[in-house]
């Protein structure tokens, strides 16, 4: 199987892109918002949750113009869900769901009354008569973005003074950093959808396995599994690399406005679905990032036969142009990279990533 396999980093200078609701230990006024981070050798390491990343893409794939499909949201009480039609709606294929409705009859009664529940796709039903849960794991997959190096939490204060009286002081802590995450799209799982009765792989209950056969979708009886046309796998992949291309979002933007697009992208279509560039950028003693060149090519020297596509490399100029000089560098004549030179695309990242889903288009045999 292949995979989208792919490492960026986010540039931070002054930002607060994840809050949290512990508000700041210690302070002096009550209205207090905090940032995400951990601590490890008593340093501080901001980062970004997973959940906030992929909420960023789904909220820029939604507004953008990608032509992207984002599936109805139900709410009933303390959870919520999707239609859960992966057949239909491309976020519940690229970013997976669970649907489980609340059982019994009063909760039966009250869904079958209210028009947005009907709007979602109807689920299969159990001997009581009660809705079965269905699930899918994401096809798309993506870590904590953490900072590469540790960072000075700052309290800043400020006050609401647009009225008669005292002003009302409030405080929010942000940080410089730049945060680090990894990503893997799983191809083959891209609009491939199986009945198995498991959880995480029971994507397709009788009432959408019915669908899928109306519309005649390819069968793969050995997987258990309905399968899209090649066509339709690449078009909802080149929507989720153009939402990454023109990635925005995070917290605090009114005070910090930081641009969330990645600064720098590393990305390859890989054999299996290890990641291959988690080490190939450290920091300094000064915390700012370094790329690591002996990771590197030890990387594509230990993985080279796993790496089906070119290296996709997008490096925006203006940020650590020295490190980017030593890549270029490495992929010239003599360099410790040169053996890469013709399977290399350096550019910006939005390019790069244009590039991946354009040659994605030339090689469906990836999708398999």
């Amino acid at each position: 199987m292949s995979f989208i396999t792919g490492l960026l980093l986010i540039d931070a200078p002054a930002s607060a892109l994840n809050n949290s609701n512990k508000g700041i230990p210690h302070s002096n006024v009550d209205n207090t918002t905090g940032v995400k981070y951990f601590v490890s050798d008593r340093k501080a390491y901001p980062y970004v949750s997973a959940q906030a990343f992929r909420y960023w893409l789904r909220t820029t794939l939604e507004k953008g113009n990608f032509g992207w499909k984002p599936a109805p949201v139900y709410r009933e009480e303390k959870v919520a869900y999707t239609a859960a039609d992966p057949i239909e709606w491309w976020d519940d294929d690229l970013l997976g769901y669970m649907r489980s409705p609340k059982t019994g009859k009063k909760a039966r009664e009250k869904r079958a009354s209210d028009p947005e529940y009907q709007k979602l796709t109807p689920l299969e039903q159990n001997s009581k008569g009660d809705e079965i849960t269905i699930t899918r794991v994401s096809p798309f997959r993506v870590s904590t973005l953490v900072s590469v190096a540790p960072a000075q939490i700052v309290d800043d204060y400020g006050t609401m003074s647009r009225h008669e009286g005292d002003p009302v002081p409030h405080e929010h802590q942000f940080y410089r950093a730049v945060l680090q995450g990894l990503i893997s799209l799983d191809l083959h799982a891209v609009g491939t959808f199986t009945y198995i009765a498991r959880t995480g792989y029971l994507n397709l209950d009788k009432v959408r396995t019915k669908k899928a056969q109306e519309k005649g979708l390819e069968h793969l009886e050995n997987e258990k599994a309905y399968r899209l046309p090649a066509g339709e796998r690449i078009q909802r992949v080149r929507a989720l690399l153009e939402g990454l291309a023109h990635l925005h979002g995070g917290a605090k933007q009114t005070l910090h406005y930081t641009d969330v697009t990645p600064d720098i992208l590393f990305a390859a279509v890989t054999r299996g679905g290890n990641h291959l560039f988690g080490h190939i950028f450290g920091a300094d003693s000064q915390g700012r990032p370094t790329l690591n060149l002996p990771a590197l090519a030890e990387t594509l020297r230990v993985y080279g036969d796993d790496i089906l596509s070119d290296l996709y490399i997008g490096w925006t100029r203006g940020f650590l142009d020295a490190e980017r000089s030593k890549l270029e560098d490495a992929f010239g004549e003599g360099g410790a990279l040169e053996t890469w030179n013709t399977r290399v695309y350096l550019s910006h990242p939005r390019e790069a990533l244009e590039t991946l889903a354009r040659d994605l288009e030339d090689h469906p045999e990836w999708l398999h």
